[in-house]
């Protein structure tokens, strides 16, 4: 199984002159991008191995502007692609040839901050970071913290429902967004959750986030912001068996112990990293897991105490407790770092995401190295194993001929085992491009054709973000074939 060789299944007759012209009429003149050179820079997200140029990029300053493309796009039946900061990973701000890409990095305004209420209101252009440290000033934080979080904005984590080291405890952004303004593809505003804790109905609001711009374009959100607590520390356990540590996630929270975060790196990731950021981690152990615990510091002592026993029972071979808030940000930045940290030791490298059963951990972490020596590719692993999700880093040279197609055949069946593991092809990154193919393996045919449904409902031509999150039936059957070994797939990865 490999991605798709293009995202282009449909392609849209668009009078691009036209275009350019009603949108030069709505916009400034710096904010439409309409030369090859001028859009180079927009050709990708965070999963570089697939470029498309798009047919045009938009540059909004407000919801109003945002209003007049959308408006203007539908009425010329010309496709739409939302982009935030391309920290994506599954390429879903890939754009299409024939779309506008809508860039929302503009609309980056705190609204405003209610201590007493614990909620901000931000633009989707606003970093994740950025809401924490507005938000400091009154003894709060946003919890969900991806590890791109310095550059990765809120409208595109609304959009992958992004998670980070921390969502164990505090959730993933849809447990931590109240409320979302946004629009549809005709330019109609449409508001999903509100202020309050509940409304009657339907939970658009669920829906909405993970929806990688297949529904709505985001304008605005309404943020639930967390208190800072009294003390954090981290607990960083070495093991010299990856089996071990995985054991011991599962006995962490079989203990009744939720973490703060309970992250697991095996050792080609600790020596990809400690070179890179100096975190102190053990260069020899097999597999470390950083485990945090927060709360009075009564309670963390307490905890501290629960989860170290819990870790000598599983073997651990070592351990260290962060003594103070740097040496606890060091240790995490060990672990944020890891994906920059391995792209130091490889031309290229496939950032996988999946989801499987705790208990499973030690089985995959098996399976993925014997896949490894399969494909005779490198490949480090990073793990939230509070959750089981899975990021596996496959390394590659793209400039070798059968490569890239080699990562990707790879990483299909890291996803492929996933799900048989009782698991999900994705966690926090979405589907994008990368893992259309895979849906597949995971849905029905009826459960496929129930989100196209729900997708014309709000997008009934399909403009928004065209050949993204839900393959076609037609792509489902060709993949269920190629499956069985009765046809072969007709597209393969195109890297450039």
């Amino acid at each position: 199984m490999s991605m798709p060789s293009t995202i282009a299944d449909r392609r849209f007759s668009i009078d691009r002159p036209a275009l350019i012209r009603r949108l030069r009429e709505v916009l400034p003149a710096d904010a439409l991008r309409v030369e090859d050179e001028q859009m180079r820079p927009y050709e990708c997200d965070g999963l570089t191995a697939y470029r498309q140029l798009p047919l045009l990029v938009a540059l909004p300053e407000n919801e109003a502007q945002v209003q007049a493309i959308l408006k203007i796009c539908h009425e010329l039946q010309a496709p739409v692609v939302a982009r935030g900061a391309a920290t994506g990973l599954s390429g879903g701000a890939t754009p299409h040839p024939d779309a506008v890409l809508v860039s929302l990095a503009r609309l980056k305004r705190i609204l405003s901050i209610d201590p007493l209420a614990r909620t901000a209101v931000v633009q989707p252009g606003v970093r994740n970071l950025a809401v924490s440290e507005a938000a400091a000033a009154y003894g709060l934080y946003y919890a969900p913290d991806p590890s791109s979080q310095i550059a990765c904005t809120i409208g595109g984590n609304v959009a992958e429902n992004s998670g980070g080291v921390h969502c164990l405890k505090y959730g993933l952004t849809v447990h931590n967004v109240l409320r979302v303004r946004g629009l549809t593809i005709a330019g109609e505003i449409v508001e999903f959750g509100s202020a309050a804790l509940d409304a009657p109905g339907y939970d658009l609001l669920a829906l909405i986030n993970g929806s990688e711009g297949l529904l709505v374009i985001t304008t605005e959100v309404t943020l639930r912001l967390t208190p800072k607590p009294d003390l954090a520390q981290v607990v960083i356990a070495s093991f010299d068996d990856v089996r071990r540590a995985g054991d011991a996630v599962a006995g962490i929270i079989a203990a009744g112990i939720i973490p703060a975060g309970l992250e697991m790196m095996d050792r080609k990731a600790v020596q990809a990293v400690e070179p890179y950021v100096h975190a102190g981690y053990d260069m020899d152990a097999e597999a470390i897991l950083l485990c945090e615990s927060d709360g009075t510091p009564e309670e963390v002592a307490e905890e501290i105490g629960r989860m170290t026993a819990v870790l000598e029972g599983s073997g651990a071979s070592a351990f260290c407790v962060s003594q103070s808030e740097a040496e606890r940000l060091k240790f995490w930045a060990g672990r944020k770092a890891a994906f920059p940290a391995v792209g130091r030791l490889t031309p290229d490298y496939l950032c996988m995401d999946g989801t499987i059963p705790r208990r499973r951990l030690a089985e995959m972490l098996a399976a993925i190295a014997g896949l490894s020596e399969k494909y005779s590719l490198r490949c480090a692993n990073v793990f939230h194993a509070g959750d089981g999700n899975l990021h596996p880093l496959i390394m590659y040279d793209a400039n070798q001929p059968g490569e890239l197609e080699r990562a990707a055949a790879f990483g299909a069946e890291i996803l492929e085992l996933s799900v048989r593991f009782g698991g999900t092809i994705t966690g926090e990154h979405g589907v994008g491009i990368e893992k259309i193919l895979l849906m597949a393996e995971q849905f029905t045919v009826a459960e496929i054709d129930a989100f196209h449904r729900l997708k014309a409902a709000f997008d009934e031509h399909g403009l928004l973000n065209p050949g993204k999150g839900v393959p076609t039936l037609a792509r489902c059957r060709e993949y269920t074939l190629a499956r069985a070994g009765a046809a072969p797939m007709s597209s393969t990865v195109s890297g450039g």
